[in-house]
């Protein structure tokens, strides 16, 4: 298959004062990204962009002020959600499904419950339900996290189990994959942008809005994927959701960690193709 992932252009849209880059290749109904903490348009694996490709209209964007975006990123989580819809906007996307990584997931939810009426369904990769979550991140995470450059030890610390040699190869090949395009002068390093990224993230804690409650009543299905030893959002934070929120399926998988979808791109996007596709 052609890794259209790969070729596929930067485009920029004027976003309430921001310049932001996107990219959209694909064909099907549109899922838009949400990137990762210090994540930006390449620090995707591109086999897992090709594989969604296939059955989806795929839709990348840098925040604003991050990788190729313009602009000041914003800290409120409002705000970063509605970069979301003002793209789609943009794009002439009235109705899309929502898939976020880490930070990301935490955007995509927010997304999700700020603008139901958009969004069709949701899946979230490696991050957890807003609110009061029981496990907290383990310190190795920001001790590994907050270095200005990550080489791939940090890689197989902070997204993949390096307890496990299967998941210490996957973490290699795609390290291999995703450096084939990323330039690693886009991806957020001082410690300003840094805590600025973390500090978008406290009020998720904090929830105000009581989505973590919300869950109750939602109708848009939801995807969860996680790794079974995820240093930064454990998957045990999903547990005591799963009874009250009736939407919500859960997924985890063996010998991984906060990146799943990298160390098992092809299985996780079969299944999140077969969640976008079928009436749940």
């Amino acid at each position: 298959m052609t890794a259209i992932s790969s070729t596929a252009i930067t485009q920029f849209a004027e976003l309430s004062s921001n310049k932001i880059a996107f990219r959209s290749f694909g064909t099907g109904t549109p899922l838009l990204f949400a990137n990762r903490f210090r994540g930006v348009l390449d620090t995707w694996d591109p086999l897992f962009l090709d594989q969604l490709a296939k059955e989806n209209q795929v839709v990348l964007f840098d925040y604003p002020g991050i990788g190729h975006s313009e602009g000041s990123y914003p800290t409120d989580m409002k705000e970063l959600s509605s970069v979301a819809i003002q793209l789609a906007d943009h794009l002439k996307i009235d109705k899309f499904n929502i898939l976020g990584w880490s930070l990301g997931g935490l955007i995509a939810q927010y997304v999700m419950f700020y603008y139901p009426e958009r969004v069709l369904k949701t899946v979230i990769l490696g991050s957890n339900p807003p609110g009061e979550n029981k496990v907290p991140f383990d310190p190795e995470f920001f001790k590994r996290a907050l270095k200005p450059v990550n080489d791939l030890e940090d890689e197989i610390v902070l997204f993949f189990e390096p307890q496990s040699e299967k998941s210490r190869v996957a973490a290699t090949a795609s390290h291999n994959r995703i450096t084939k395009r990323l330039d690693v002068s886009k991806i957020p390093a001082t410690q300003e942008l840094m805590q600025k990224m973390l500090a978008s993230a406290q009020g998720v804690k904090e929830d105000k809005e009581n989505f973590r409650g919300a869950y109750q009543m939602l109708k848009q299905p939801v995807l969860a994927i996680q790794g079974d030893h995820d240093i930064s959002f454990a998957v045990e934070n999903w547990f005591p959701l799963l009874r009250d929120a009736p939407t919500l399926q859960l997924i985890i998988l063996p010998e991984s960690g906060h990146g799943p979808h990298h160390q098992y791109p092809v299985l996780v996007s079969n299944y999140i193709n077969n969640f976008l596709k079928f009436e749940t």
